[in-house]
């Protein structure tokens, strides 16, 4: 809460103001009191956007349907006046803070508890479309967290702003652009499934602190949203498919809150939290862009040769003085002091030379409707799914501390071709080394790549049995590579 400003008014309608709450690009928001003491949230819209032919009719509609809207997840609306000086619209006070400022103050949620949120939203969703609204801006400050689950507030007022030609000199966006649907960024009319696209935005900042598309200027943000794949490092194994379908570029392909709610608190919901997502439908999305969802796996990064090879001057450029100068102190030999001092100069030079100037390796994997693309540096290959007559992720030799190795094998159709450097089996076969660091659990980017290629290669998929078993292991394995019992 901030105090209110001398050019605040003093009261709205029947309310009167005590403090500010908040303030968005419709409007500000009071805390009001009603004359029996029962406090208010009363959003009160800019002069600017009110002056609009049309408007004070969208906003009368709206906030009627609005009204209409129950459950136990949204903040209800008790009052509004189209009609006044200036449109206000007024919600009960809920006393709790915001998705955003819990985040950003306490960090990323446990997956329970994102499980949790993102049950109370599908919900509230659901009792928003049944009144025939789409919220068009669901986002992290627009959801209160309380004791006893997450409140939605803020609806009633999107549709009717949307197309007021006031926008235009105000410079408004209509919703929150790192948060909306690629339909709404690029101004077409929105349906229920764009609010499903906001919630998966929701649930994917919840699980990392982080906006699936990251920060910047408004123009960057709607050209990710649009056309980039989101950022899902750090989203729990088991919400990942869930959240990735959310994020679906078409809107066909995403599921209805309730579709959410089935997958969230269905009868073997406990067991699908820990296993990647069924295969679904793979239809393009409309227009023929076809990227749906990219699975990135192998972001661990490997030294190249070359870095390598300087790693060896450089310890080479250490060791050499530490043994000749020594050595040439004891028989007295000045120029083999010097001649190891001068040559381990040269040599750590050389290797830091070499090493700082080669960039690592990055081999990622990514999947969509019609392609499979794979990246090991700077060799690319790409082939459609036509091409493609089986896939697998399998398990190679150990490597040299004993950790499982891994390598993505497409086997295609005679005649594909397989550029140089992925070839295998005589030229039918494309192979590609996943590379992790040993410190860390594959697990989780192997379980990514598993889930895509269910969904994307469907029957041209074969899972290795080591794959899975290493997958299936215990939670409480201690080794990242142990295998599940039998």
């Amino acid at each position: 809460m901030h105090d209110l400003q001398p050019e605040d008014p003093a009261s709205i309608g029947p309310y009167r103001l005590s403090a500010r709450l908040g303030e968005g690009g419709m409007g500000q928001v009071f805390l009001a009191v009603s004359r029996s003491g029962r406090r208010l949230a009363v959003k009160v819209v800019r002069p600017q956007i009110a002056a609009d032919p049309g408007f004070r009719e969208r906003f009368r509609r709206e906030v009627a349907a609005a009204r209409t809207v129950g459950g136990f997840w949204t903040a209800p609306i008790v009052d509004a006046d189209p009609d006044g000086p200036v449109p206000w619209v007024a919600s009960d006070y809920i006393d709790a803070p915001d998705l955003a400022r819990l985040v950003r103050e306490r960090g990323p949620l446990p997956e329970a508890a994102v499980r949790s949120l993102a049950a109370g939203l599908a919900e509230a969703l659901e009792a928003v479309h049944r009144a025939g609204l789409v919220h068009r801006d669901l986002k992290p400050s627009n959801i209160l967290v309380t004791d006893d689950g997450p409140r939605v507030i803020d609806f009633g007022i999107s549709k009717a702003v949307e197309g007021a030609t006031a926008l235009t000199d105000t410079g408004l966006v209509v919703g929150t652009p790192g948060f909306m649907s690629p339909e709404q960024a690029r101004g077409e009319p929105v349906a229920p499934s764009s609010d499903v696209f906001s919630l998966g935005a929701v649930l994917a900042y919840a699980a990392t602190g982080r906006a699936p598309f990251g920060e910047g200027p408004v123009p960057a943000l709607l050209y990710r949203v649009v056309h980039d794949d989101p950022d899902l490092d750090g989203v729990p194994p088991g919400l990942w498919p869930l959240v990735a379908d959310c994020l679906d570029k078409s809107p066909d392909l995403r599921p209805t809150p309730s579709g959410v709610l089935n997958i969230l608190l269905g009868p073997d919901a406990a067991e699908a939290a820990s296993r990647p997502a069924p295969p679904r439908p793979t239809a393009p999305a409309p227009g023929g862009a076809g990227r749906i969802v990219e699975v990135t796996a192998g972001v661990v990064e490997k030294p190249t040769r070359r870095s390598e090879r300087g790693g060896c001057l450089a310890i080479l450029g250490i060791a050499a003085p530490c043994v000749g100068v020594p050595l040439g102190l004891v028989l007295s030999l000045p120029v083999v002091t010097l001649t190891a001092a001068l040559l381990g100069l040269v040599a750590f030079v050389a290797g830091v030379v070499l090493t700082g100037g080669q960039p690592l390796v990055r081999h990622t994997v990514q999947l969509t409707t019609d392609h499979l693309h794979c990246r090991a540096h700077d060799r690319r290959w790409s082939s459609p799914w036509t091409d493609v007559s089986l896939v697998t992720v399998r398990s190679t030799r150990p490597g040299v501390r004993g950790e499982r190795r891994w390598q993505l094998a497409a086997l295609l159709h005679s005649g594909a071709p397989v550029p140089k450097g992925f070839s295998g089996k005589g030229g039918r076969e494309a192979v590609m080394a996943l590379h992790f660091d040993p410190s860390e659990d594959p697990a989780p980017a192997l379980r990514r790549l598993d889930a895509g290629l269910r969904r994307f290669a469907g029957d041209r998929y074969s899972p290795d049995a080591l794959l899975t078993a290493f997958l299936d292991r215990p939670p409480t394995a201690t080794s990242p590579d142990a295998p599940a019992p039998g």
